[in-house]
């Protein structure tokens, strides 16, 4: 009898199925944090909606009316502005003013722009930098009535100094050659500090790689704030220009301590020529008329200086 020894087998396990992915959901959306920071902005927007969109309709509401705070305002159309341009005064403070802001201006930014690189190069002291910004903590009317102390034709330091060296004695706000350059280079001595920290501030992002591979090169000093720290300056001093071309135009508290305005109209800027109009004579509804016209003029002015200064480009990338 033959016997067969049947060999049992084993099959191979069936390869798994593949696992299916859960249907994916819709997908999750970011939250949406836009009420909160409407709400953050709520106060500010309150604060410059009551100190700024509200006076400045209500200042173009007037520009077009006759109000001289005694009555009623009256509609006259656009008979204030007609005024303004045939009001030989008003061109005159213009062109006071437009002396003013030149003189500031170039010596301000001429003499930040040497103390900002002379720190940036030389030294970074703090205690250089908190002396710089003294003048410019101390209120405009403190420094007004500072610099008629010392220039006072009689009395004023400025004149003994200058005396000891042989020279006469010179009514420097009393004058009018000098009394507008004088009130200009009041306030330049006072916000000069100020900008050069703003050009300062600006100088400490350049690389300063540049600086060192210029030196490797044989590039001086010079050619290297030519060269490296003017062009990559340009966004800063740009906004720098633009501050202080607005902050000129509204140039006040000095010559309303020194001068007031004299003499003989020499240092009668326009915001001071405003000042009279609607506080001294009551012309309310003309005050804000020439109001209005300065603000035209700064924002050309402002546009127009953006543009040639390519304010929002950089050479450093």
């Amino acid at each position: 009898m033959t016997t067969r020894n049947s060999v049992a087998t084993t099959a191979p396990p069936a390869p798994a199925a593949p696992a299916v992915p859960a249907a994916a959901g819709p997908p999750r959306r970011g939250r949406d944090d836009r009420r909160i920071a409407w709400l953050f902005l709520l106060p500010v927007l309150a604060g410059f909606a009551v100190f700024y969109l509200y006076p400045t309709v209500q200042g173009v509401w007037y520009s077009v009316t006759d109000y001289s705070l005694l009555n009623t305002p009256s509609f006259v159309g656009a008979d204030n502005y007609a005024e303004l341009v045939s009001d030989a005064q008003f061109w005159n403070s213009l062109k006071v003013t437009a002396e003013y802001v030149v003189i500031n201006i170039g010596s301000q930014t001429l003499l930040a722009l040497g103390l900002a690189a002379l720190m940036h190069r030389l030294t970074r002291s703090v205690v250089v930098r908190a002396t710089l910004l003294l003048p410019w903590l101390v209120p405009n009317v403190t420094v007004g009535l500072l610099w008629m102390w010392l220039l006072d034709a009689n009395l004023g330091f400025v004149n003994h100094l200058t005396g000891a060296l042989g020279l006469d004695n010179r009514g420097y706000l009393t004058s009018p050659t000098w009394a507008m350059p004088s009130v200009a280079l009041i306030n330049t001595w006072a916000y000069t500090g100020y900008t050069a920290l703003l050009l300062y501030a600006g100088m400490l992002q350049i690389p300063p790689h540049l600086y060192e591979s210029a030196a490797l090169d044989g590039a001086g000093e010079l050619r290297m704030f030519r060269r490296i720290t003017l062009p990559l300056l340009r966004p800063i001093l740009a906004l720098v220009l633009v501050v202080s071309l607005i902050g000129s135009f509204q140039i006040f508290d000095t010559v309303a301590v020194t001068t007031k305005g004299g003499p003989v109209g020499a240092t009668r800027v326009i915001y001071f020529y405003i000042y009279q109009q609607a506080f001294t004579y009551f012309h309310m509804g003309y005050a804000a008329a020439a109001a209005m016209v300065l603000v035209a003029i700064l924002g050309l002015l402002t546009a127009v200086q953006m543009r040639l200064l390519r304010a929002s480009r950089s050479d450093l990338t």
